[in-house]
């Protein structure tokens, strides 16, 4: 299928020979019970060695979709694209080079993209991913017969990569029960259904070689890997288990040569059926929004500032007049619930405010200072995406700090200047930095602004200097600076050298 352009989103993972999942993509996703109808199949495969009973059960039930876009729509894929700085991220954290991108096409072309679906209502309700369809100005179903008809788009969300379409057949459609992604287990045999490439409904069989994956795409990855071969327009199409129940979406692959080397991420079933059954009634849905930055609470963290285990989300930023800012959270909380649910990671926080509607009143638990601290927040719409979170110098005042390997300096008017800071910004600029000593290895760079310590502002580096001679004192393993680099801060634990 030569012809066939791949969605924006697609392009860039296809044209990058990375992380694809069908044709079109983008990832997370959520299906809903209450669509689900029933055709499920019962002869378990490992009892029988045969995959005949689940495939002629739910093969019907499995769509091809194309869609028409403008061309400028589809090869958005430059270096500044969203997703492309998703996936540079991820691959470089895994040490991963980030191949070249597809060549974009002209404005004013138009291009076809081809995925898979599933349909889950005998009335023609039909569960897709969103980046199948993102930008369509025409989506055709064909079903497993071949009968093509025209689809209607019911609802689509971004943030968890679905989307539900509605086709009108005139007859009762072939259906695929939605099952339990939550009881799957590593090991476990799965089938992954779809049309890779455009050549007709195939069927793959592997295992769960994976659970919770992070992508780095958004509030909602949790993905199940697979080994079971998928390609470009496999994207979509349903993940079933031994009872051919639908435990997955196919969404992703990372592959180095564009083609399947058994590495497929798949969206979990009991995550992606709320917001089906939410798209279908409404049509979109509006996520919470808090309006901080966040980070990780290591182990050094934790011991900072007091806390027993290194779990919560770490505040870097509390962005201004936003729902968290009137909440009253603060730099340098550590988030450690929303409601009833426990904050573990950021990545749980994520997916706890994105769940939440805008004006939800909720319950928050921050550690300050030493202890916890009840706050109350009502939450926001999200109008925009939530992020996670060399001078000269006069030598003769700098000030070396105890332990952690660095010298210091105070802001003086040139340095603000060089900085580019404001004439009000007060902290202490990382004038040295030891290479052998800790602060180098925990990422403190030359030109760092230390705007506080332990969760203490700071005037100037004789202020630093003391709130890490006194975080020694107290038997602290480690000191937390919240550092100011360019127009971005983020908490560092430095833990002392040994002496």
């Amino acid at each position: 299928m030569s012809n066939i352009l791949l969605t924006h989103r697609a392009a860039a993972l296809v044209g990058a020979a990375i992380l694809v999942g069908a044709a079109a993509f983008p990832f997370t996703i959520h299906p809903t019970p209450a669509m689900a109808a029933s055709a499920l199949a019962t002869a378990p495969l490992v009892s029988s060695g045969s995959f005949a009973d689940v495939v002629s059960a739910d093969k019907p039930a499995v769509v091809t979709i194309a869609t028409t876009m403008k061309a400028t729509d589809v090869s958005d894929s430059g270096d500044n694209a969203p997703m492309d700085e998703q996936f540079r991220q991820f691959f470089e954290q895994q040490g991963i080079p980030m191949p070249k991108q597809a060549p974009q096409h002209q404005e004013g072309e138009r291009g076809m993209a081809l995925g898979s679906g599933f349909i889950v209502s005998s009335d023609g309700i039909i569960v897709t991913n969103n980046h199948v369809i993102d930008n369509a100005i025409d989506i055709k179903v064909t079903l497993d017969d071949g009968t093509e008809l025209p689809a209607k788009l019911l609802g689509a969300d971004p943030k968890s990569d679905l989307a539900v379409l509605k086709i009108t057949a005139g007859k009762p459609l072939a259906t695929i029960a939605w099952g339990d992604s939550d009881a799957l287990k590593l090991g476990d045999q799965i089938l992954a259904i779809g049309n890779p490439f455009g050549i007709g409904t195939t069927v793959t069989a592997g295992i769960v070689s994976a659970r919770g994956r992070d992508l780095h795409s958004g509030p909602y990855d949790d993905f199940i890997q697979i080994d079971a071969p998928i390609n470009h327009g496999n994207s979509g199409g349903p993940l079933v288990d031994h009872a051919g129940n639908v435990v997955g979406i196919n969404t992703a692959i990372y592959s180095p040569n564009g083609g399947s080397v058994g590495v497929g991420f798949a969206i979990p079933s009991d995550q992606a059926q709320k917001v089906v059954a939410k798209l279908e009634k409404s049509g979109s849905i509006d996520h919470g929004y808090l309006g901080v930055q966040i980070q990780p609470v290591t182990a050094d963290v934790a011991d900072a500032v007091g806390l027993a285990k290194a779990e919560g989300a770490l505040v870097a930023t509390v962005n201004a007049g936003t729902p968290a800012a009137h909440a009253g959270v603060k730099t340098g909380d550590i988030i450690m619930s929303v409601g009833s649910e426990a904050v573990k990671s950021p990545h749980d926080l994520s997916r706890l405010v994105a769940d939440l509607s805008p004006g939800a009143k909720e319950a928050m638990t921050v550690w300050r200072d030493g202890r916890t601290v009840d706050l109350r927040v009502t939450v926001g719409g999200n109008d925009g995406d939530e992020k996670q979170a060399s001078a000269t110098r006069d030598d003769s005042k700098m000030q070396t700090g105890p332990s952690i390997g660095v010298a210091l300096a105070d802001l003086t008017p040139d340095v603000r200047q060089e900085l580019k800071l404001p004439d009000n910004a007060t902290g202490a600029v990382v004038a040295k930095v030891n290479p052998d000593k800790p602060a180098a290895a925990a990422g403190i760079q030359t030109g760092d602004v230390i705007v506080s310590v332990n969760d203490k502002a700071v005037l100037g580096a004789s202020d630093v200097k003391t709130a890490i001679a006194n975080a020694v004192k107290s038997g602290r393993k480690s000191v937390l600076l919240l550092i100011e680099r360019g127009d971005q801060k983020t908490f560092i634990a430095v833990p002392f050298a040994a002496t």
